[in-house]
């Protein structure tokens, strides 16, 4: 009865919202249009992205606007769950914010490693980020080089493991992306147990335990792969917490001489055998580590729909939303058949 009195208000808004995603058949349609521009009419159509799209007439619709405009989206539905949630699942949220941070720092290090402009403007979700976060966007913006863009994190929980990073001889954008995901999932684990009840620390585990063993999963892969690091070195960067994989297994992987081995080794863990590896040699790993995900995220909010699981769910598959429209809108671009879109964005 406690849950259900906690969380009857903010579900009840979550399942509004829910109503809202797009659907299947919608993404059909969309994947028939000719241009981004139409794409985008159809989006300003919609109830979640109505008001989003407005001013933009003369605006080149590249990639970096659309994005901005979608991520936009996610911030105004976590602001309206926020107003929603009590003290409890304001912590849960407060937590959860710590992702969109280190979304925008990620963004940042990839134009900046690459010394590129950052294509989407910042600014726009400064009053967001006064609200929620000790990051300065505009003075991360006006940054000219990555040293500075660095010193500009002084005063965050960013700045002593960046800047130490920083010391040492060129870190490449995987050292910054790793650190950052370590130092996420760490102050997850550390709130979880501290403010959590046992319940809601049992359905988040589910979720944030499936998405660390599958990035350490896709770490290992991407160190063979690209990088060719020897197992030392990949045990380096590894989140040493781990749910369904065991010590013995991630050790194999990592100890893998060849790629064929690797998913040879991968076949025999939880999540080999919760997905269909037989169909493909060498199956994508992203699109592996959605699926099993999906079902993860669907079952905890299904079968405990009055608990932190509703939220957790309904920003997970939101930000999974966006990805798949920046993935249709994209591919309209370069002409790619709806077909061919179809099955990048909807599940069969």
């Amino acid at each position: 009865m406690g849950d259900l009195l906690s969380y009857s208000g903010i579900t009840t808004k979550v399942r509004a919202m829910e109503s809202h995603l797009i659907t299947g058949s919608q993404f059909r349609e969309m994947a028939a249009l000719e241009t981004v521009s139409d794409a985008v009419e159809y989006l300003r159509r919609l109830p979640a992205y109505e008001g989003l799209f407005a001013n933009l007439e003369g605006v080149e619709l590249h990639r970096g606007v659309i994005e901005q405009r979608l991520i936009l989206s996610l911030y105004q539905d976590f602001a309206k769950l926020y107003r929603f949630a009590n003290l409890t699942q304001r912590k849960f949220l407060n937590l959860y914010f710590m992702h969109f941070e280190i979304d925008i720092l990620k963004k940042c290090f990839r134009n900046a490693m690459g010394r590129n402009r950052l294509d989407i403007d910042l600014s726009v979700f400064q009053d967001f980020f006064d609200k929620h976060s000790r990051l300065d966007l505009l003075k991360l913006l006006s940054s000219t080089d990555l040293h500075e863009f660095i010193a500009n994190l002084e005063g965050s929980v960013y700045y002593n493991l960046l800047s130490h990073l920083d010391d040492r001889d060129q870190p490449t954008l995987f050292d910054y992306e790793v650190h950052l995901d370590l130092l996420y999932f760490k102050a997850i684990w550390k709130v979880m147990g501290k403010y959590l009840t046992r319940k809601e620390k049992e359905l988040l585990t589910r979720c944030f335990g499936s998405k660390l063993d599958l990035l350490n999963v896709q770490w290992i892969y991407r160190s063979k792969k690209y990088y060719h690091l020897q197992p030392a070195d990949i045990y380096s960067l590894l989140i040493p917490i781990n749910y369904h994989l065991n010590k013995e297994q991630i050790g194999k992987m990592a100890e893998t001489a060849t790629l064929a081995e690797f998913y040879s080794v991968l076949r025999t863990t939880f999540y080999g055998r919760k997905s269909d590896l037989e169909a493909a040699d060498m199956p994508d790993l992203e699109q592996l580590t959605h699926e099993v995900l999906d079902k993860i995220y669907n079952s905890t909010s299904r079968q405990n729909p009055y608990s932190i699981a509703t939220l957790n769910s309904y920003l997970y598959f939101k930000e999974e939303e966006i990805q798949k429209i920046i993935t249709l809108i994209e591919s309209i671009r370069y002409r790619v058949s709806p077909d061919e879109i179809i099955s990048y964005v909807v599940k069969k």
